[in-house]
């Protein structure tokens, strides 16, 4: 694995990762099928930085 964020598919090929998988019967379709699930489900959000500038210009015009 690399140093910092992993991707999706070296943390499925990790050994200690696979061990775990296997005993909880969990196959690596599984996970990524979950995952595109939870992708498409996902609400897109605002940083809370842009928030902020869109209460202080609504507070301006008002």
């Amino acid at each position: 694995m690399s140093k910092g964020k992993e991707t999706l598919e070296e943390l499925l090929s990790d050994p200690i990762i696979r061990l775990l998988m296997e005993r909880d019967r969990v196959r690596p379709e599984e996970v990524r099928m979950l995952l595109r699930k939870a992708a498409r489900n996902a609400q897109p959000s605002l940083a809370p930085h842009v928030i902020d500038q869109t209460s202080r210009q609504s507070r301006v015009s008002a």
